[in-house]
């Protein structure tokens, strides 16, 4: 998945509000995705209908997201860093 997906990790650092993206991937049941953080959640909405496209044209399917607000207080007790641009 590192060599196939280089080119659009690399193209995901320029998108608006984008702050960082954790990838996952489980092999045995051929998953992945990511848990991005953006700066604003109208951010993450965009950009989140331009990847869905994105991946429905490559000919993935059942694409899920949700969205959520971090809490900084327990997420710092749990050695949570935030970059900032």
């Amino acid at each position: 998945m590192t060599s196939a997906f280089k080119t659009l990790a690399e193209s995901i650092n320029h998108e608006a509000g984008m702050l960082w993206k954790i990838w996952t991937e489980n092999s045995e049941t051929q998953e992945a995705g990511g848990i991005y953080l953006f700066d604003t959640q109208e951010n993450a909405q965009k950009y989140l209908k331009m990847h869905t496209a994105r991946l429905e044209s490559f000919g993935l399917s059942n694409i899920r997201s949700k969205f959520f607000k971090i809490d900084n207080a327990l997420s710092t007790l749990n050695h949570a860093t935030f970059i900032q641009k």
